[in-house]
């Protein structure tokens, strides 16, 4: 992993080679790694978190719209087992 540090911060950069953490692993079943990893990307070779908020966006936008999803599919799974009792 690469790392670059701006203001007491580390930024890490995960390369492909590199093993996934749980986060990781979350954010690939997100299916927004693509966002994350631009994000990461672009701190690494800028270093100021304040010129990314295009890429921040991007990913807090499709990680908003993975939590509605899993939110509507949790309720549909209450309602059908409440129909069945």
């Amino acid at each position: 992993m690469s790392t670059s540090g701006l203001g007491g911060h580390t930024w890490q950069v995960k390369k492909e080679a590199e093993e996934e953490g749980p986060l990781d692993q979350l954010i690939s079943r997100s299916g927004c790694s693509a966002s994350c990893y631009a994000v990461q990307e672009y701190m690494a070779q800028h270093q100021d978190w304040r010129q990314c908020q295009p890429q921040v966006k991007a990913f807090r936008d499709c990680m908003g719209e993975q939590q509605a999803r899993q939110w509507e599919e949790l309720q549909m799974k209450k309602q059908q087992a409440s129909a069945h009792c």
